[in-house]
């Protein structure tokens, strides 16, 4: 078992180069099963999400190639099976994308219920809806699930509620679907504009991606070709309120500062300089700051991202007053505050909303990542802190972030990943 060791106390400065979105590429990955050709993908984070899939699409007979560590070439012509590999499926939450690129290809998929972080209920109604409004016949027999369709044929789709998930599925269904689409209600997140922009290099015809209505022209087939991922928004921001909430002074590279506004105005709101250029930004605390509570919600893009909710809640600990953070995507995302409280804390929770006066300081203690974002506040937690903080559970933070401790270490961050051998190993 593998621990992260954090002392804290460090100022980060310096320079980091942004990865490859995660949630891009674990959207446009799956997606090359609509293609039968060869896709060469550039800028993919090298993370334990994309090597899943890589796997599970290598599984299903794709032929895929590494050019080096963020470029791979995959060629899904080949593939043979609507079944993907149920044990590493239920490992993430983006192997769902399967049931609509398989659906798009073949008129059929059989796999298990997806996997990932365990934040509360997430239900897959939406995406069930999407499938059948196309013309698809869905069963679900305890954890499997089974979709088949004659044919797929273009239709109105409502969402009762934004959902990323649905709306990345509802494309990849409708792509090579005869006749049109029009997704309403439809979710705006870059990744889901990446996606569009990768189909659309690729011979797809979808027009509003970023907007609320969607609407996709089925295409008879669409072609191979070369395609770079966004920058993550999400590795950004964490980056950005770590600078801050160890006053520090860091320059971001390979961002699209649009994509970071939210995360930019918390911050700002708060009493950090940020400065906007074109591919990159500068987070600078001058030495004497005192940092103002601020309040905010989670909300759908271009709210302030759900996924940067447990670090600025970790960051807001040690201003002074009462701030507060409201949920309002996921049902329980609040479980790493238990957390933050061994370290000193003073955070209430009622419901989705969280209630946080603001400490002195935090203190080194033995903690868990109990999800991938919980497990990068965590980590901002411990640089924060006085003392040494110890993160179990690491492995959610490997999955979505590329060299996270290589890139805190360049900017000055005294960390560690240490092997513990248990008992049971």
């Amino acid at each position: 078992m593998e621990k992260l060791i954090i002392k804290g106390g460090s100022r980060l400065s310096g320079s980091v180069e942004i990865s490859g979105a995660k949630n891009a590429a674990v959207a446009i990955i799956p997606a090359c099963i609509l293609i039968k050709a060869k896709c060469r993908l550039e800028n993919v984070p090298n993370i334990e999400d994309t090597k899943l899939f890589i796997r599970i699409l290598r599984l299903l007979n794709a032929d895929i190639t590494y050019i080096d560590k963020n470029t791979v070439e995959i060629d899904c012509s080949g593939i043979n099976s609507c079944e993907p590999a149920r044990e590493l499926t239920r490992k993430m939450r983006g192997s769902s994308y399967l049931m609509g690129a398989l659906l798009g290809r073949f008129n059929k998929f059989i796999m298990d219920t997806p996997g990932g972080c365990d934040f509360g209920t997430r239900p897959i109604d939406q995406h069930i809806k999407c499938f059948e409004a196309l013309g698809g016949e869905i069963q679900t027999m305890g954890s499997v699930i089974k979709g088949e369709a004659k044919a797929l044929t273009g239709s109105n789709i409502y969402f009762d509620v934004v959902s990323v998930g649905a709306t990345i599925n509802a494309i990849l269904a409708s792509v090579n679907a005869s006749g049109t689409t029009i997704v309403e209600n439809a979710a705006k997140e870059p990744h889901i504009v990446d996606l569009a922009n990768f189909l659309n290099a690729m011979g797809a015809n979808i027009r509003g991606a970023g907007t609320d209505t969607i609407r996709i022209k089925g295409v008879d087939e669409l072609r191979g070709g070369t395609y770079t991922i966004i920058p993550d928004q999400i590795e950004a921001g964490t980056f950005m309120i770590a600078a801050a909430a160890t006053k520090g002074d860091v320059t971001l590279t390979n961002v699209i500062p649009r994509h970071l506004e939210p995360i930019t105005a918390k911050l700002m709101e708060a009493g950090a300089k940020v400065f906007e250029f074109e591919d990159s930004v500068r987070v600078f605390v001058p030495e004497n700051t005192v940092f103002k509570k601020i309040n905010f919600i989670a909300l759908p893009y271009p709210g302030f991202p759900t996924d940067m909710q447990p670090q600025l809640v970790t960051f807001l600990s040690t201003v002074i007053g009462t701030s507060s953070a409201r949920e309002g995507v996921w049902n329980n995302r609040f479980r790493y505050v238990n957390e933050l409280k061994r370290m000193g804390a003073s955070i209430r929770v009622e419901g989705q909303l969280a209630i946080i006066e603001g400490v002195e300081k935090l203190y080194g203690s033995a903690v868990t990542a109990h999800d991938l974002r919980a497990g990068a506040a965590m980590i901002i937690a411990g640089l924060m802190a006085e003392g040494v903080t110890e993160i179990s559970d690491i492995y959610h933070i490997d999955r979505g972030y590329e060299r996270f401790v290589e890139k805190f270490v360049q900017l000055g961050a005294d960390i560690k990943r240490v092997t513990v051998i248990t008992d049971y190993e």
